[in-house]
């Protein structure tokens, strides 16, 4: 019997993994349970929990801090990027390119690192997504 709960909570995880993937962006816990659901029929709040603590320990999942927002996550491993969060929609997206390469410290300060998140409106809010732009 340990083996089949031990199988369910893999496919489980598995379903979370793949909310990750086809979304493509950072989800909050919340968006990775609908997602998840839709694959795996039944799966509970707190098995979304689990699992994302489990992937951030295992190194594939990555925080994203967005100010204002609760914990966003996002697949590990993908080099430096930056956010942007649709103050219309919530959702938050990866950009590439970074906005601070000319930034200059103080005098006599030492920059370690930077985080930038960009608010606005995406194109979907904007009515200028891809199938709109298609039209």
């Amino acid at each position: 019997m340990a083996k089949t709960l031990g199988e369910r909570n893999t496919r489980q995880k598995q379903a979370i993994r793949d909310a990750f993937v086809r979304a493509g962006r950072p989800l909050a816990t919340e968006e990775v349970h609908r997602a998840a659901q839709t694959v795996s029929a039944g799966l509970g709040l707190a098995t979304v929990y689990r699992s994302i603590r489990s992937l951030l320990e295992e190194g594939w999942l990555a925080v994203v801090d967005v100010p204002g927002r609760n914990p966003l996550y996002e697949i590990a491993g993908k080099g430096h990027h930056h956010h942007f969060s649709c103050t219309n929609c919530a959702r938050v997206y990866e950009f590439e390119g970074c906005a601070t390469v000319d930034a200059k410290p103080p005098r006599g300060f030492k920059t370690t690192g930077h985080d930038l998140t960009l608010f606005g409106t995406c194109a979907a809010c904007n009515g200028t997504s891809r199938k709109a732009t298609a039209s």
